[in-house]
């Protein structure tokens, strides 16, 4: 079996089981929409201050919900499941590949609906949709990476998920930083393109960093 056959097949079981357990959306998500109000009854904002930081809520639930979305795989990442693979000679960058895919579109659904959910209660002013689109898709590329990245890492660890989620949320700044500066750029007329060049960069090398290290990371969690 080649390489993309089973990082296509490491995608699909994954989305089936997402399908399947719906955690997502059934949990992680409702509570992601009822966080968008608790920030206006907790700042106690008007409707003019709302539509400002509309943005600003939606890339903050982004990142504190969206690490438990990208992270959602390690609670069934059991030593035996890993051994299976192991012995199926499953190559662990195709494993690596297939779960940041899979987050990346569960993660690109979750912002999608956050984002609805933001322009229609704070009556946000909303930008070019495709950019958000872009940056959304972007965004959740790189968290899911990052995340998956992290959560080998800590393979094997106590309190795993906790360390993970700690790891995380420091080195995601520059895809916070990028992504909430592309919206505010598109306001302001400005060009998004450094911005846009951040993010795909830093997609991209933890995309490599990911790949290069699955083999090493694979053999150090056993």
């Amino acid at each position: 079996m080649s390489l993309w056959t089973q990082v296509v097949e490491i995608a699909r079981v994954d989305l089936v089981v997402e399908r399947r357990i719906g955690d997502v959306f059934r949990i992680v998500l409702p509570f992601a929409v009822a966080a968008l109000f608790v920030f206006p009854i907790a700042l106690g904002v008007e409707l003019a201050t709302m539509r400002r930081v509309g943005p600003a809520v939606f890339w903050t639930l982004g990142i504190l919900f969206g690490m438990q979305v990208a992270l959602r795989h390690s609670a069934t990442d059991t030593p035996p499941r890993r051994d299976m693979q192991a012995l199926a000679g499953l190559d662990p960058a195709a494993r690596f590949l297939g779960r940041a895919i899979s987050g990346a579109v569960v993660m690109t659904g979750f912002l999608v609906v956050v984002y609805v959910a933001m322009v229609a209660l704070y009556d946000s002013e909303t930008t070019s949709w495709w950019v958000t689109a872009l940056a959304a898709l972007l965004f959740a590329a790189g968290l899911t990476t990052l995340s998956t990245l992290v959560g080998e890492a800590t393979t094997g660890l106590r309190h795993r998920t906790g360390l993970a989620s700690l790891l995380i949320a420091p080195l995601s700044l520059p895809l916070v930083l990028a992504a909430s500066q592309t919206l505010a750029a598109v306001s302001d007329g400005t060009g998004i393109l450094p911005w846009m060049l951040l993010m795909t960069g830093t997609d991209i090398a933890l995309l490599v960093a990911g790949v290069g290290l699955a083999r090493p990371l694979e053999e150090a969690g056993r």
